[in-house]
Parts: C-alpha cells; sequence; structure tokens
C-alpha cells in the first residue's frame, strides 16, 4: 500500500508545489510520508524550502477541511457511513466528540498534536458548525509547525528522507508540544481580553 501511494505521491512532483498541496488533499495519503519527500525534493534543488513548507501547510488545510464540511453538511450518520473510506473508526469519532465537548472551538488547533484525534477532530467541528474561518485559520496554524519539521527533516536527510517519520516521532513531543501548548495558551489569553473588553 505504502509503496502505490509513493508512486502516486511522485507522479505528483510534476505539478510542483501544487502536487504537494494535492497529494496532502487525500486523506488516506499520510503526511510523514509526502512532506520529507518534498524536503528529498528540496535537498535535489527542485524546490524552495520555504515554498514546500508553504505548500504541505496549505495542503495540510485541505484535507481536513474536507472532513469538516462532511461533518457540517452530512452529520454524523454521514461520517458513519463513508468514515471508512477515510480511515476513520467509530472509536475515533468518540475520542473526537469527547474532546471537542471538553476544549470547544480551540481543538481545531490542540487537536492536530493527539494520536487518535488528530484525522477526526475536523468532523465534530464541521458538526457543531464551527466558523469555516477559525477552523482553517487554526488548523494552519498546527499544520505550520509539523509540517516546516516533516520538510526540514527530509531536507537535512537528503536520500534518507524515510528515516524522517521515525525522527519525528521520537523528538515530536519534545518540540511540537510545548509549541502547540504556547499558541494554545494564547489564543485562550486573547480570547480572555476580548471577552473582559
Amino acid at each position: 500500500m505504502e509503496t502505490l501511494i509513493l508512486e502516486m505521491v511522485e507522479s505528483f512532483k510534476e505539478l510542483s508545489y501544487f502536487g504537494i498541496m494535492l497529494a496532502l488533499t487525500f486523506e488516506f495519503v499520510p503526511a510523514e510520508l509526502v512532506l520529507p519527500l518534498a524536503g528529498y525534493w528540496v535537498y535535489q534543488g527542485e524546490m524552495n524550502l520555504y515554498g514546500a513548507i508553504f505548500a504541505g501547510s496549505i495542503g495540510g488545510v485541505l484535507g481536513p477541511l474536507t472532513l469538516y464540511a462532511i461533518g457540517r453538511y452530512g452529520g454524523r450518520i454521514a461520517i458513519l457511513k463513508f468514515g471508512k473510506y477515510f480511515f476513520i473508526k467509530e472509536e475515533h469519532m468518540e475520542k473526537s466528540d469527547r474532546f471537542f465537548e471538553k476544549h470547544g472551538g480551540a481543538v481545531a488547533f490542540i487537536g492536530r498534536f493527539i494520536p487518535g484525534v488528530r484525522t477526526a477532530i475536523s468532523i465534530p467541528c464541521g458538526i457543531a458548525k464551527m466558523s469555516v474561518w477559525k477552523f482553517i485559520i487554526y488548523t494552519y496554524v498546527a499544520m505550520l509547525p509539523v509540517t516546516a519539521c516533516y520538510v526540514y527533516l527530509g531536507y537535512i536527510l537528503g536520500p534518507q528522507w524515510e528515516k524522517a517519520g521515525e525522527l519525528f516521532s521520537q523528538y515530536a513531543n519534545f518540540l511540537l508540544i510545548p509549541i502547540a501548548l504556547f499558541i494554545f495558551w494564547l489564543i485562550v489569553k486573547r480570547r480572555k481580553v476580548n471577552v473582559q473588553s
């Protein structure tokens, strides 16, 4: 399966940055495969590092936006019926629902950093009819550091880009969770200031 996905992603290379965005639009295509490969293309001099990160971050929003739309316009019944095509199980939905109930709209951001929640979290956001612009902004801000790490790892590893996923999983908690918590704290603080004023 991974070989087939890799061949598909390689075919998107001809589309340059748009190809990266397009590949990440499909939720079944793992970002941990696409983004380090994009970093390798940067290493080869075929792309710009910042361009690849930007394209990857946009693509990282388009995929979740699809699930958001299904949740918003199709509701839970549609998700239970079609979720299997996005590799989403009912248990993922239950975890995401509980997380959304506990933390509200900011889950579109913080949920991206939590295994077992990150993929399906877009769905309760859609079902709850969260503002689509708020959803896009939260998702983009969450995807930016993740994308940057994966692409940069692919770039510095060069021909060994396939090791990026393993390296990322070893250090993600030390790098991304503090970043996520800091940004989440800023969001909450700003919200409190807005409420008081």
